[in-house]
């Protein structure tokens, strides 16, 4: 997740300006959201510059071991005792298939996948969930540490901890409602 640049508001005549920063660090970020309870679990995967030359491994390998840790993850918060069967949706990413994958579905056989076609955002109920968690964590911000990204990140995850009603009318797609006066 990159800090991003969208429509703001200025002074008439004045141009408002954003800063940026030359730097390739990445932060990644992995969450599932529960269709039913409108519950919210994430992790993320910091990415320096450097990764690959620290680390040995490619991009997609890094991403395909992070994306593992996270299905043991929602296999833990969604134990086989209490959820016989979580369904997640997935799209075709590179990372979402592998070896790293096949281990960690194989270690929680509770969960399935359920493929989408490629090219269909807007099938994915979390996609409407990742545009508003930018605008409210990156949206016109500068941050000058990777550290600063997560914690925004963060911040904005716990707050959409806190209003599941939010998220529920988000990965809904329902309107917001307009007030009557």
């Amino acid at each position: 997740m990159v800090p991003t640049l969208c429509a703001t508001l200025g002074v008439k005549g004045h141009r408002p300006t954003v800063g940026t920063r030359d730097c390739k660090d990445l932060l990644y970020v992995f969450a599932v959201v529960n269709l039913v309870t409108a519950a919210v679990h994430a992790n993320t995967l910091e990415s320096p510059k450097n990764a690959q030359k620290k680390t040995g491994l490619s991009k997609t390998r890094r991403m395909q071991q992070a994306f593992a840790s996270h299905l043991r993850h929602i296999g833990r918060v969604y134990p086989p005792a209490k959820h016989e069967r979580v369904v997640i949706l997935i799209d075709n990413a590179p990372w979402h298939r592998g070896q790293p994958i096949d281990r960690a579905m194989a270690e929680n056989p509770h969960l399935e996948f359920k493929r989408l076609p490629s090219y269909s955002p807007q099938l994915n109920p979390i996609e409407r969930f990742w545009k508003k968690l930018r605008r409210r964590a990156t949206h016109n911000r500068l941050f000058d540490t990777l550290a600063d990204l997560k914690a925004s990140l963060r911040s904005s995850l716990s707050y959409f901890q806190t209003v599941r009603h939010k998220v529920k009318s988000i990965i809904e797609g329902r309107p917001k409602r307009k007030s009557r006066k």
